[in-house]
């Protein structure tokens, strides 16, 4: 079992679901040409996609088009269902800097068909992630600045504060429909700038007042 750490602190959680929100920036729904939905967008992503920090991505032979896309991630600390978002911060254990990595031509080919695409996002290796820092250390998770480099060049530059959905929205959703538990990570979508990465990049994402993540390509 996959195992996240929090920083400064002996405590760490056995990782559960891993539950992704997708289209929650409006300009990265604009630039891949998606429809803006009422319902929230929800995917999941296996224990097994996860990447420790400095870890190398394999991106799979069947495809040549794989995309970075640098989020928020929260660690959810304790058992919720139906939670109200005005208690819904008080769920989380803390923060990390994640990439939700996504395979775009197998994605692009299974929405054309009607299929679900999980496949196209929960490969080995597809979630890179950080140590989460206590949630107690952030004061507004909703107006963080996010930074992704490729090679030393800035490749995404958003902040929460442009998400659709807050942090405590998103808690509030996904609780709807899944049981969250301690363990539970949660993405939060990514700001516009997703791109092709290939063998031999580096990737460095930070996140104001929450860390930093690094993943090479191999």
């Amino acid at each position: 079992m996959k195992q996240v750490q929090l920083k400064n602190s002996p405590e760490s959680f056995t990782v559960g679901k891993i539950i992704c929100l997708g289209r929650n920036y409006l300009d990265h729904i604009r630039e891949l040409n998606n429809e803006v939905t009422d319902r929230a967008v929800i995917f999941c992503k296996p224990s097994s996609s996860l990447l420790a920090d400095g870890g190398k991505i394999v991106i799979p032979e069947y495809s040549n088009d794989c995309h970075h896309e640098l989020e928020l991630a929260l660690l959810v600390g304790k058992t919720g269902k139906n939670i109200e978002a005005t208690t819904a911060l008080s769920y989380l254990a803390g923060y990390g800097v994640a990439l939700d990595l996504t395979l775009r031509d197998l994605q692009s080919e299974l929405k054309n068909a009607g299929l679900p695409w999980e496949i196209a996002k929960g490969f080995d290796t597809s979630c890179p992630l950080s140590d989460f820092i206590p949630a107690n250390q952030v004061a507004d998770p909703n107006n963080l600045e996010l930074i992704l480099k490729v090679n030393g060049e800035v490749r995404q530059r958003g902040n929460t504060a442009q998400m659709m959905r807050s942090v405590e929205k998103i808690i509030a959703e996904i609780s709807i429909y899944y049981t969250l538990e301690a363990g539970d990570i949660i993405l939060t979508g990514t700001p516009a700038g997703v791109s092709k990465i290939e063998s031999g990049d580096l990737l460095e994402g930070t996140i104001e007042q929450v860390g930093s993540l690094q993943a090479s390509v191999a």
